[in-house]
């Protein structure tokens, strides 16, 4: 099959995020088997998703591994002009959730599938198809724990997130969480009697206001944009009419650090100043919603010499958004990013990806299986 129309098959499959995966990673599964090559459905703790791990090639020796996730974020913006999970071929473009973000990476490589059965490796190419990224990168540790067990310590990771093919090297950790801050209601004459929830809140978002002030101030790191670790408030929700005491408060903050910063660190002194509204008579739920470390690859690295070669194109130093590669390097494996397609289509109605994109994406994954066979 062409990668057209494996994405055709694979957009076709409504992975959104959060939600089961076993139909999307059965046909994967399937598909593999069709090839003679064993795939191995990792179960998540939820029990309704699963990773994906296969290996081409001799698994006893240290080799790559092309990482991408199958769950795509939901359809629901304005301005689709066609069915999102129903691929779209229009003048070179293919259109459809996950096109770009990113399905397109999954079907090159699994198109390419059966030229890298064909030689004779010498170091293994192994397939790492994750769930739950959108969510955080909440998937694909469960699988990374176990590749003791499915493989030698690979040599990289290539996490194959949109990036025009150009291999990128770092970028920084996020943590996000919310926090549901509880009172008593009551009407709002008698304040006394109540305990405003929003007004309790807003203590919080002094400290988080705060924070991100003090961050912005340093420690620094050139290559990202902005160079330092930063902080947002980035929803807040209470009450219900204005004449009534707000019983609840709800909002959800989000760090991004710069490399050797923990990111969910950033985000204590807010959870201490949300912790002592309990000496106030308040109830205070802290809630972690995602958290992924930075990427930092140095620019001598093996896998940055190796990506250049590949895609001919010097690495970029580093990007704004994040990926899964941050727990590949974690847990003691090289990792860099490099896909087809532009982030910037990602995540909005109408996404889409270049036909020529997937070309490329080819070209470098079959230069790659020619260096394992070297």
């Amino acid at each position: 099959m062409q990668a057209a129309e494996i994405l055709e098959a694979l957009v076709a499959f409504p992975s959104v995020v959060g939600t089961p995966n076993d139909s999307i990673v059965a046909w994967v599964r399937d598909y593999l088997r069709r090839q003679g090559i064993t795939a191995a459905m990792l179960p998540g703790p939820e029990g309704d998703r699963a990773n994906l791990f296969a290996t081409v090639g001799p698994k006893e020796l240290p080799g790559y591994v092309l990482s991408g996730h199958m769950d795509v974020v939901p359809a629901n913006e304005d301005g689709w002009t066609s069915d999102p999970f129903r691929l779209r071929a229009d003048a070179g473009r293919l259109y459809g959730r996950g096109a770009t973000d990113m399905k397109g990476f999954l079907a090159v490589v699994l198109a390419v599938i059966p030229k890298l059965a064909a030689l004779p490796l010498r170091r293994p190419i192994h397939i790492a198809f994750s769930y739950d990224e959108e969510a955080g990168c909440r998937g694909v540790p469960h699988m990374i724990a176990r590749l003791p067990e499915l493989c030698e310590r690979p040599l990289g990771a290539i996490i194959g997130e949109p990036s025009g093919m150009r291999a990128i090297r770092a970028h920084k950790g996020k943590a996000a969480a919310r926090l549901t801050v509880r009172g008593r209601s009551g009407h709002s004459s008698r304040p006394d009697q109540g305990l405003n929830a929003v007004h309790a809140m807003s203590d919080v978002l002094g400290q988080a206001v705060a924070e991100a002030a003090r961050l912005s101030r340093g420690p620094f790191e050139a290559t990202f944009e902005p160079p330092y670790s930063s902080l947002q408030i980035g929803t807040l929700r209470g009450g219900q009419a204005v004449n009534i005491i707000p019983e609840s408060c709800e909002a959800e903050f989000e760090a991004r650090a710069i490399s050797g910063i923990d990111p969910a660190g950033l985000l204590e002194p807010v959870r201490q100043a949300a912790e002592r509204l309990t000496g106030r008579g308040f109830g205070v739920e802290w809630q972690e919603l995602s958290a992924y470390p930075a990427l930092s690859l140095a620019e001598g690295a093996p896998l940055a010499a190796l990506l250049e070669e590949l895609t001919g194109v010097e690495p970029l130093a580093a990007v704004s958004y994040g990926t899964e590669a941050g727990l590949f390097q974690q847990a003691g494996i090289d990792a860099i990013i490099c896909g087809p397609g532009e982030i910037g289509r990602a995540h909005k109605a109408n996404e889409y990806i270049l036909v020529e994109e997937l070309e490329a994406c080819r070209a470098v994954i079959e230069a790659l299986g020619a260096h394992c066979a070297s």
